[in-house]
């Protein structure tokens, strides 16, 4: 029968690092190296406490609790981290090597007391992530974007690239869809904007949601997508699928990685010329980051309106500028006024999304397209975050609130029959009134 090695058996403090090793080789031989899961955690606990017996220990019940659970979440999850993102309120776990682990509270970054046991340790996980994926990972390739069962996003950077170990970020999947009221109850924008973006994407405007890592564009993109009407044939294009909707007729399409050899990747832009042929009524392009955005403006300016995507950008004007850049990346040599024109030309309506100091999230400006002037693109304000101090807690202090400006396109919201009353626009009450009685002495 095979034992633990006399030292640790015999040890009044046996190296439970050790003791944990041996026992995930016992089991993961068993399970003649297949990846087990959840499904499989009876026979699993059967041969964990068999594995146990083997090696003659009889450790404290606290310790062997402790111990068991630590081996199930390696067999079965993900490690040291598997209770992280179990937790509701972690949103991002970072794993920076072995011995740092940090995760996103509320906004907030935290150092969490969880460690790996070494560099081969989080291999382990990371192989365990991306491997049923048909992932690879080596030295050769350093670095994959993966996600895990429940939608979460991974990345994973090993050696030699990553110099103090191999490491992981996850982005959580929210298994509870926020929906247009949970943001106005965030205080993420108002009843106001929420009327004036729903009436947007059922006029059929082409949205371009602007903001930086980790502010929520994916989250905003996923509530306008819930606005598009249920007669509507969706195709949706992303590198690792998120989005929720949950519209009927929705086609979904994700990017693949090269093979071994280098060859059979499908890009995103592969896949926006191939939706082109699918008979979309919107096309829903989860990121723009590459050439990809030329033939996403291209399809917005010949019968695809309505169309939806995010960029990495800090404004609606260096939304309009990565735009720009990323066209450029397609490849053709087009002058900068005629990319500035495709951009005016297809693009309606810019919103902003910022993670602000106090880590909450908010679309700071609704930012119309309204044209060109000369060489530059025309940008108009529809609404705006007007911040005016930080709280002595550290929250951050401002209003959302419309500039007044009624947008140009208003006409084509009228022409879907999507009316919005003044008072959308920042109208006052008096203003309101006066324009009625202006109306009912004209009639």
């Amino acid at each position: 029968m095979t034992r633990l090695p006399p030292s640790s058996r015999q040890s009044a403090s046996p190296d439970l690092k050790k003791v944990k090793r041996y026992i995930i080789g016992l089991i993961t031989r068993e399970l003649e190296g297949s990846l087990a899961d959840e499904s499989q955690r009876p026979q699993v606990e059967a041969l964990l406490k068999a594995a146990y017996a083997k090696t003659g220990l009889r450790l404290p019940t606290a310790l062997q609790k402790q111990l068991f659970e630590e081996i199930l979440n390696d067999i079965l999850g993900y490690g040291p981290i598997q209770p992280l993102l179990d937790d509701p309120e972690v949103s991002e776990v970072m794993v920076n090597g072995p011995r740092k682990v940090y995760v996103e509270r509320k906004g907030k970054l935290q150092r969490t007391p969880i460690m790996f046991d070494d560099d081969e340790h989080v291999m382990r996980i990371i192989e365990r992530i991306v491997l049923p994926l048909g992932r690879r990972v080596d030295a050769d390739r350093p670095t994959v974007d993966a996600r895990l069962p429940d939608g979460s996003r991974v990345n994973a950077v090993i050696p030699p690239v990553a110099l103090d170990g191999p490491t992981i970020t996850i982005r959580k999947f929210r298994q509870d869809r926020l929906t247009v009221r949970d943001l106005i109850q965030f205080g993420s924008l108002t009843e106001f904007m929420a009327r004036f973006l729903d009436a947007c994407v059922k006029a059929r405007l082409n949205i371009v949601i602007s903001g930086g890592t980790g502010s929520g564009k994916t989250t905003l993109l996923n509530v306008l997508s819930g606005f598009i009407p249920e007669d509507e044939r969706i195709v949706t294009i992303e590198d690792a699928a998120e989005l929720q909707l949950q519209q009927d007729h929705v086609v979904r399409l994700e990017t693949k990685p090269p093979s071994v050899d280098g060859g059979g990747e499908v890009t995103i832009r592969d896949l926006v010329r191939n939706a082109l042929r699918m008979r979309p009524d919107r096309i829903v392009v989860g990121e723009t980051r590459g050439g990809e955005a030329l033939d996403m403006l291209q399809a917005m300016n010949t019968g695809h309106d309505g169309s939806l995507t995010t960029v990495h950008a800090n404004s609606p004007r260096d939304a309009t500028a990565r735009l720009e850049t990323l066209v450029m990346m397609a490849g053709l040599e087009l002058p900068l006024k005629v990319v500035r024109q495709q951009i005016a030309s297809a693009v309606d309506l810019i919103v902003q999304q910022s993670r602000l100091k106090d880590g909450s999230r908010k679309v700071t400006a609704i930012t119309e397209v309204a044209g060109m002037e000369g060489d530059m693109i025309v940008l108009s304000d529809i609404f705006r975050f007007e911040q005016t101090g930080i709280s002595p807690e550290g929250r951050v202090l401002g209003e959302l609130k419309p500039t007044g400006i009624r947008p140009l396109f208003y006409p084509r919201l009228e022409a879907a029959g999507l009316k919005l009353g003044p008072e959308v626009f920042g109208a006052s009450a008096a203003d309101i009134l006066a324009s009625r009685s202006s109306r009912h002495r004209r009639r």
